[in-house]
């Protein structure tokens, strides 16, 4: 399983959009680190969105903080398959804010992983795993499009079915 995971790593299109120079070159470098050879960035939200229509990327690794298109509203661009092509795109979001309501509308708007900055590399690594060679198949459930919850979001979804909603549809 450790040499599919390399291998996997290794021929992955990662897209990173961060609205900092400096966690890109961090991100860039772990990245590197780990055997990952193809990684393009963005600097904006919408350049993110644009670079995913014309290169297809694999993964997309994203900051929550960003002036302009923020990655929550990021994520709810993408996830919407009526307007936008590649809906299914796996979604790393990145964040220095680790509010659990943070953590929840994450969930709620359909980011495949969460991660705390700074970032470890053996927990970005960690991810991009799940996503790349256990990728949960993607759902669609009233104003939620994403990945196929897992058990502690289904249960969060099935206690508060009105605040998910709101939480979905905010943005």
């Amino acid at each position: 399983m450790e040499t599919d995971a390399a291998a996997r790593l290794a021929s992955a299109r990662i897209l990173l959009v961060d609205d900092e120079q400096y966690m890109r070159k961090v991100v860039r470098t772990m990245l590197l680190g780990m055997g990952v050879r193809h990684i393009h960035e963005a600097h904006d939200g919408p350049t993110g969105l644009e670079m995913i229509r014309r290169q297809a990327p694999d993964v997309v690794i994203l900051d929550w903080e960003m002036p302009g298109l923020n990655g929550a509203s990021f994520v709810r661009m993408v996830r919407s398959p009526e307007t936008f092509p590649l809906p299914d795109v796996p979604m790393i979001m990145l964040t220095g804010h680790a509010q659990r309501a943070r953590v929840i509308e994450a969930v709620c708007i359909g980011a495949n992983e969460f991660l705390l900055k700074p970032v470890s590399t053996n927990a970005l690594r960690d991810r991009l795993v799940a996503v790349l060679c256990n990728p949960r198949r993607m759902v669609a459930s009233g104003p939620y499009y994403g990945p196929a919850p897992r058990r502690l979001a289904t249960a969060i979804f099935a206690d508060n079915d009105e605040a998910i909603a709101n939480l979905v549809m905010l943005g």
